[in-house]
């Protein structure tokens, strides 16, 4: 499929749910969110926000801020348990890697305390740990992701004896080419793929130029994962409410199973009104898909 083709406007809403029930593994029992979406209101008030979101028909969560044993202001097992108490369960987390000087204070990255982490992440109940971000002294050269992709592998093995499934989610910045390699494709081949899962953010990997589906079919399986975000159709590096920008995400989820897509999370950085709005909104639209 051309590029072109592949980030044409389509009017999701008009697609109708038989678009992607036939396709796709996951339904919207499984409709998931990134809570960094909400990283603007969710520290005001946890108990609250997390009962609107509830409210909206959200069923999975992936949790960000992981630090010291505590998530949000509370133990990480306690706020689990709110989210279970609402219907909701928290299957995923993000973390960061803990080489930069502006993220050393963290405790419970991958180089400072991680079994730590692996173990709260277990007591907690997720499936996966997630590497977030690379801040961007810890991605400059492709000996920088050589790195990263040698602690995320022996990060992987302290996830397997806790039965946590490590992985990785990637930006636009992966996809810069170093030595005439592309960064992430050099991650692709140095991550173990027994340890590792990719989290594959759709949104950022368009703004990259990439179609998502080139690497579903030069790497099936490998993407259990996805982040679901929609881009304006005029500026490429602006977010907008899902179904109201250029990614054809029906064409995407065709391809869910050669992707090995268990779960997908809504998530959104800019908002046309107010981070809630836009996740009440999203919701709606990704319901129909299914």
């Amino acid at each position: 499929m051309k590029r072109r083709e592949f980030i044409q406007t389509t009017s999701l809403a008009a697609l109708g749910a038989a678009t992607l029930s036939s396709f796709s593994p996951v339904n919207k029992k499984k409709i998931g969110l990134q809570l960094y979406t909400l990283r603007d209101v969710i520290n005001q008030d946890v108990t609250g926000v997390m009962a609107k979101v509830a409210s909206f028909g959200y069923k999975e969560l992936e949790v960000y801020g992981y630090n010291d044993g505590k998530l949000f202001g509370m133990k990480s097992k306690e706020f689990t348990d709110l989210a279970k108490s609402l219907k909701m369960r928290v299957t995923s987390g993000h973390y960061q890697l803990g080489k930069s000087d502006a993220a050393k204070s963290i405790k419970g990255s991958i180089l400072n305390g991680w079994e730590r982490a692996v173990s709260d992440a277990k007591e907690s109940g997720l499936d996966y740990m997630i590497l977030a971000y690379l801040i961007k002294d810890e991605r400059k050269s492709l000996d920088d992701y050589k790195f990263v992709c040698e602690k995320v592998n022996r990060a992987a093995e302290v996830c397997k004896k806790y039965g946590i499934q490590m992985g990785y989610h990637n930006h636009d910045f992966e996809f810069k080419e170093f030595d005439g390699q592309v960064a992430y494709d050099f991650m692709l081949k140095e991550l173990d793929p027994k340890l590792v899962s990719i989290e594959l953010d759709l949104y950022w990997a368009t703004v990259a130029n990439k179609n998502p589906i080139d690497y579903f079919k030069k790497y099936p399986g490998r993407f259990e994962q996805w982040h679901v975000k929609d881009m304006d159709k005029t500026d490429p590096k602006k977010q907008v409410d899902i179904g109201t920008g250029r990614i054809d995400f029906p064409s995407i989820f065709a391809h869910a199973k050669m992707a090995g897509l268990k779960h997908f999370y809504v998530e959104q950085e800019a908002y046309p009104i107010s981070s809630i709005d836009s996740v009440e909104k999203n919701i709606k639209v990704v319901e129909k898909w299914f």
